[in-house]
């Protein structure tokens, strides 16, 4: 995978984020979620399930079938806000699925373990 985001932009993007969640601007929570988008694929290496956080951007990840035209066998979508919650460790897995937070569909579209510390 080719990296758009630097560490040090990533880095500084998600302390801006974490200090006012709510008050962050669109360009800094844009440059967190893309750039965890990338270390989530890099972390999880595959292409049988599709993450999703638009309008930031896609990521394939998980080992298994490989998807390559059309709809993925598995996809899971969310908010921006949500997915910097839930790999920041604030949210867990359980919650943002029971709260309808997340959208999961297809087999492999539960990612529990992905989010376990």
């Amino acid at each position: 995978m080719v990296r758009r985001i630097t560490v040090e932009q990533g880095r500084a993007a998600l302390d801006a984020w974490r200090a006012a969640p709510d008050e962050a601007s669109r360009a800094v929570m844009l440059t967190a979620v893309r750039f965890t988008l990338e270390e989530f694929a890099d972390r999880f290496p595959g292409r049988s399930v599709e993450v999703r956080v638009p309008p930031a951007g896609a990521v394939q990840i998980l080992e298994g079938a490989t998807h390559r035209r059309g709809t993925p066998p598995a996809v899971v979508e969310m908010d921006m806000q949500t997915w910097l919650r839930l790999v920041l460790g604030q949210w867990s897995w359980d919650e943002v699925v029971a709260q309808g937070r997340v959208q999961a569909s297809g087999e492999r579209a539960d990612l529990t373990d992905c989010f376990q510390e």
